[in-house]
């Protein structure tokens, strides 16, 4: 049986952790497979698509390529029409189909941490990480707020414009951070606040933080943000953003063969993958 053949494309793509997760991933299924970097500039997108993508069996997208993938594939699966964005490719007989596995990995990450989309649910920030993890808790049926910078009230109502004329009566509101008050269910921050090397910031002040029952933090670097420490003190169930990286991942390769993985498996490579990326 020949070795598959799978990469990470995007540009610049010099620090990425796919191939350390994805070489576990492999590994773990006992696919027999190799996975590489491939540094895609914008403008020769198209002429490596012909040449090179094609000769895969699969591979994953980064910036800036998630949108302008889309023209060049067969098809596209409905999660990613709707979030209009590509970040893993399954090459079968021939045909090139686009998947986004950013959703389930979100969905993932919470339920093998136990952490509920129900209740108050909070979103901190409204960029493209926003909106994902916005869509998946509306899609649950469950009332979003969003929370923001002051300066983001333009942003935010356009976002909310949007969800509005995509979804069939969704519950979402928002107010300014300073303005966060009361118990929360799931506070979940889809900001960078918290990231290495500004690793001492914290999105959302401590009283908002001991008030907050679940803590997602989409930061993966550190393991562990100051956030994700204080809302652990206080008791509260708490999950950093490696999990869900690592779970998006796990996603892609059910897209390309079909695997599935034991979540004590997935908790250990969440672990060594930390690692990894603290040793960089």
């Amino acid at each position: 049986m020949s070795v598959k053949k799978f990469a990470v494309i995007g540009h610049p793509i010099g620090h990425t952790m796919s191939p350390f997760i994805h070489k576990r991933l492999f590994e773990l299924s006992g696919v027999d497979a190799e996975y590489g970097v491939i540094d895609v500039a914008p403008e020769n997108i198209e002429n490596d698509y012909n040449n090179i993508l094609k000769s895969l069996d699969g591979y994953n997208i980064t910036i800036p390529h998630k949108q302008a993938i889309i023209p060049l594939l067969n098809d596209i699966d409905s999660k990613a029409k709707m979030y209009g964005s590509v970040n893993t490719v399954a090459n079968r007989d021939g045909k090139a189909t686009g998947y986004t596995t950013d959703p389930d990995g979100f969905l993932k990450a919470l339920e093998y941490a136990g952490i509920p989309l129900d209740g108050r649910v909070v979103v901190l920030g409204c960029g493209g990480v926003a909106r994902t993890f916005a869509y998946e808790v509306l899609l649950k049926g469950t009332p979003l707020e969003f929370a923001i910078r002051a300066e983001d009230r333009e942003m935010v109502e356009k976002l909310i414009s949007e969800i509005n004329s995509t979804l069939d009566s969704p519950k979402v509101s928002y107010c300014t951070i300073p303005e966060l008050s009361g118990d929360i269910t799931t506070l979940i921050n889809a900001t960078p606040i918290g990231m290495s090397p500004k690793s001492d910031a914290q999105p959302v002040s401590d009283e908002v933080i001991a008030k907050s029952a679940n803590v997602f933090d989409a930061v993966y670097n550190p393991l562990e943000t100051v956030l994700i420490k204080k809302a652990k003190a206080n008791g509260s169930r708490a999950q950093g953003g490696m999990s869900m990286l690592v779970w998006q991942a796990v996603v892609s390769h059910y897209h390309w063969d079909g695997s599935t993985y034991n979540a004590d498996d997935i908790e250990r490579l969440c672990l060594d993958a930390a690692r990894e990326l603290m040793n960089r």
